[in-house]
């Protein structure tokens, strides 16, 4: 039941939004007059999910994975790493829409809980893409790790994101994500209700273990509002 819950965490990227990086990356090197291909990307990703591993477990900055990932490609372009990685995220915010199913369920949470999205996505895309989807107004709280200083699953980043939300009981918390090593873990290691959001492209690792698994916002919007 809605009068459950003080307060709703969500993940963003494929949690509310959707987050197509291969057509964001096309779209981005369209610029420089290349052809990004399926194995362009499938390069691309050899590089990237390892580094986003590394930010997860605090390894590395949100500074380094974003440059590390298009080091390559500044070499052959003879552009800045920095400057490619700016122009992916403005490309991905261009071309951003929400998860079906997240407009009616935002609209239905405000105003009867406290809702906040906490991301380990990066600042310049958050704020632009809440402004073209019309979600600006609708939020709390907007947590960044890249603003924070650490990244999810870090128990640091949800003690500061419930500090903002006037530190509700954690019983009455329920964290919302697609990704279990981050989402799920982190919201389990700091004491909340978790809910995965099975997109049905990977399995659950054991030792993580959601309170809900969903595939869609309609069966979590069910959850919340029904019980």
């Amino acid at each position: 039941m809605l009068n459950d819950w003080d307060c709703i965490l969500f993940d963003a990227d494929d949690t509310l939004f959707h987050f197509d990086a291969y057509a964001g990356l096309q779209r981005m090197f369209a610029q420089y007059d290349v052809q990004f291909s399926a194995q362009d990307y499938s390069d691309y990703q050899a590089i990237n999910k390892p580094l986003w591993v590394d930010y997860q477990n605090g390894t590395i900055s949100a500074l380094q994975l974003q440059t590390r990932r298009f080091t390559l490609w500044g070499e052959k372009l003879s552009v800045a790493p920095e400057v490619l990685n700016s122009d992916f995220l403005s490309a991905m915010a261009e071309i951003c829409l929400p998860l079906e199913g997240a407009a009616h369920l935002l609209a239905t949470l405000k105003g009867k809980v406290k809702i906040a999205i906490i991301t380990n996505g990066f600042t310049a895309l958050q704020q632009a893409r809440l402004e073209r989807t019309g979600f600006r107004d609708v939020f709390d709280a907007l947590v960044i790790s890249e603003q924070v200083g650490v990244p999810k699953p870090d128990v640091a980043i949800f003690d500061h994101t419930l500090a903002l939300l006037g530190n509700p009981d954690r019983s009455r918390v329920l964290m919302v994500g697609d990704t279990p090593e981050s989402d799920i873990l982190g919201g389990m290691n700091a004491g909340l209700k978790t809910c995965w959001i099975d997109h049905g492209t990977r399995p659950l690792p054991e030792q993580i273990t959601p309170t809900w698994q969903v595939k869609t916002l309609a069966e979590l919007e069910a959850i919340i509002t029904e019980g």
